[in-house]
């Protein structure tokens, strides 16, 4: 299994009408292939939005993405070119003990981590997170947890969703005077290699009507 996260940021004041068009032309495209999410961002860089799309591997997003244009009868892509200010598409694969993104109701808000290892750090940081997360499982699930495969590299993405910010704020909290949360605290605690991170982002995104995650 691998998700395409595709970002786009856009201009100003173009959200609305950049999801009015994605919405009627993903009616076409759903027919050749399910959407896992459409987010945009509500604090963070701003301007933003994320659809995310499941796929078995690379082989059947190319044959998926061609078959939609090629009989999609010429409506997808969505016809919002006019919007785009930048592009980008990174292909990113799940941990093990990452839940699968499925349709349901999980936010309304969803807060997005997304770190830069160090090369070669991928082992020990999974190590670590392997420990830590059957812990943080019992205060709430993610929605996945992945690492970048094609796109930016040596990237690792946390997805979590929550009822309210305040919930967040309150739950972050609270983990982090166990020990036991983040897992770079807990990896040290448990005597575990520590892993190294270059670099640090997170954005709070909310989903569209039409994304099959809330």
């Amino acid at each position: 299994m691998i998700y395409e996260f595709r970002t786009y940021d856009i201009k100003p004041h173009s959200l609305p009408e950049v999801e009015k068009r994605f919405g009627e032309a993903y009616e076409t495209r759903k027919k050749f292939s399910p959407l896992a999410a459409y987010w945009h961002t509500e604090i963070g860089p701003l301007n933003q939005v994320i659809h995310v799309w499941p796929y078995q591997d690379l082989e059947e997003r190319a044959r998926i993405r061609d078959a939609a244009v090629k009989e999609g009868a010429g409506k997808w892509p969505p016809n919002t070119s006019e919007f785009m200010v930048r592009q980008r598409s990174d292909i990113f694969i799940p941990f093990d003990f990452s839940p699968e993104i499925k349709p349901g109701r999980q936010g309304p808000f969803f807060e997005m981590r997304i770190y830069t290892y160090a090369t070669g750090q991928l082992e020990n940081l999974t190590r670590a997170w392997a420990h830590a997360i059957p812990f943080r499982m019992q205060h709430g699930k993610p929605t996945a947890i992945l690492y970048s495969e094609l796109g930016g590299l040596n990237q690792f993405m946390h997805i979590w969703p929550y009822k309210t910010l305040d919930e967040r704020w309150n739950l972050r909290n609270k983990l982090r005077e166990t020990g036991n949360w983040p897992p770079s605290a807990a990896a040290k605690k448990a005597g575990l290699p520590e892993y190294h991170l270059v670099h640090q982002e997170n954005k709070i995104l909310m989903p569209a009507a039409f994304s099959p995650l809330q």
